[in-house]
């Protein structure tokens, strides 16, 4: 019995020894089949090296980073500009790249534009359209990454009950193939400002009822009326030039300009000028080097008062300031030292400042300073006009068109093109002689530019 019992024991160990290596190597196989499921995973994860850890926290990491929020301020303007009004491009839910426009800042001189850092959405606009802002004030959070366009919805919240049919039919959008709404995001965003900026005048619905007026054929037309918040720019056009005309004395001069010699001269040389300096030819530069060279020649036009000391201030270069007119206003970009420039030197830069302007890309220090300038109404077809004073200058040349007209040439009637030019000054500085001798040193250097060869 005793060797019955320890054959029955022997047994029973070697049948717990087999059990024993079989959960083993089942326990072997689990691990194996886990380890290739968990480097399945991370080989579907693109740039993720196989079995790290850290590489999972990293990933992890980004993904987290690409739906980060972020809070965009509003730039330093410069020394002499402390607020603006804000006018948005973008609304919320829009998608925006790297760099593009998401709003302007209007300022008293020229617009700021205020670019996104990177890709991403909309998230909230925290100052509504038309507000002041200062510099680095908090303007709107942007929410990086690709994001969703606008117009797609999203989806209801799991917990939110279903809405009755005749309310669902009436909520569904028009378009089947728009994706469900996020929850994130209100289901229906705010009316995007620029939408209101583009409609044109007569498109605006007046707040009162319109009032008929009986016409020709018995049709009632509609008689409405609109009111548009100036912008910070006209409003300083407007107190600028106001404030000209309560301190300045300001008196015009005019005379006429034989612009026969210079035309000629630019059919004569417009194709070589461009060839050689990539510009066109124009008549703008003759009457900025002929301005530069009069203000040499009469330093009281360049010179300024001081009211704070009472004393008059004459400058030793001549910074000409070219009044260019934009959608939003009244700008003068200034061509500094431009009594040392040749005719290529000043068309460059009047391309350069034009090209800016038309981009709204001027900055204030393009439009600092300026001991002078020239207003050309001629682009507009004036035929006679007097410019009012950019203050805190002392003189300003106002151009013309160009106009066939009869004159008298030695004793003969020959039609000419003909320009009027007119010249206001600021009597308390410029006396007329010295306000009439100037004129005519301009008239004289454009109708024969070789003057300025000869320095007469």
């Amino acid at each position: 019995m005793f060797s019955r019992s320890r054959c029955l024991s022997r047994n029973l160990g070697r049948s717990l020894s087999t059990l024993r290596q079989g959960n083993q190597g089942l326990a072997r196989r689990a691990t194996a089949a886990l380890s290739a499921s968990h480097a399945i995973t991370l080989n579907n994860v693109s740039g993720v090296p196989r079995s790290s850890v850290f590489q999972i926290q990293y990933f992890r990491t980004s993904v987290a980073h690409r739906n980060e929020v972020i809070t965009v301020n509003t730039p330093a303007f410069a020394e002499s500009v402390t607020e603006g009004d804000v006018r948005w491009e973008k609304a919320v839910g829009d998608t925006v790249n790297e760099d593009e426009v998401v709003c302007e800042i209007e300022t008293d001189k020229t617009s700021v534009q205020v670019p996104s850092p990177s890709s991403g959405v909309i998230e909230e606009l925290l100052v509504p359209d038309g507000e002041r802002v200062e510099g680095g004030m908090p303007l709107f959070k942007l929410r990086k990454g690709a994001g969703t366009p606008k117009g797609a919805a999203a989806p209801q919240a799991a917990a939110a009950p279903p809405p009755p049919a005749a309310a669902a039919a009436a909520a569904a959008p028009p378009s089947s193939t728009m994706g469900p709404i996020p929850t994130s995001m209100p289901p229906v965003p705010p009316v995007p400002t620029r939408a209101m900026a583009s409609k044109p005048v007569s498109a605006i619905k007046p707040t009162a009822a319109p009032v008929a007026s009986q016409v020709a054929g018995g049709a009632k037309a509609a008689r409405t009326e609109s009111r548009v918040k100036m912008n910070r720019m006209r409003l300083r056009i407007s107190q600028r030039l106001k404030e000209a005309q309560n301190t300045c004395a300001m008196l015009t001069t005019f005379n006429e300009i034989d612009m026969s010699n210079i035309s000629q001269m630019r059919t004569t040389y417009k194709d070589g000028f461009l060839k050689k300096h990539n510009v066109k030819l124009g008549f703008m530069s003759a009457f900025v080097k002929a301005a530069a060279y009069a203000l040499v020649e009469q330093p009281s036009v360049n010179a300024v008062i001081d009211d704070s000391t009472k004393e008059i201030v004459y400058r030793d270069y001549v910074d000409i300031s070219v009044a260019v007119s934009t959608p939003k206003g009244l700008v003068v970009p200034v061509i500094r030292g431009a009594e040392g420039m040749n005719f290529a030197d000043i068309e460059k830069t009047i391309n350069m400042l034009g090209e800016k302007a038309r981009k709204n890309e001027l900055a204030v220090e393009d439009m600092d300073g300026g001991t002078f300038t020239i207003s050309n109404g001629g682009v507009f077809g004036s035929m006679f006009g007097t410019p009012i004073i950019n203050p805190p200058q002392s003189a300003i040349l106002g151009m013309h068109g160009i106009f066939d007209r009869p004159v008298a040439i030695e004793g003969k009637v020959e039609i000419r093109p003909m320009m009027y030019v007119a010249l206001t000054y600021d009597h308390r500085l410029v006396d007329g002689r010295e306000a009439v001798t100037f004129l005519r040193k301009i008239k004289t250097v454009v109708e024969d530019p070789r003057i300025l060869l000869l320095d007469m």
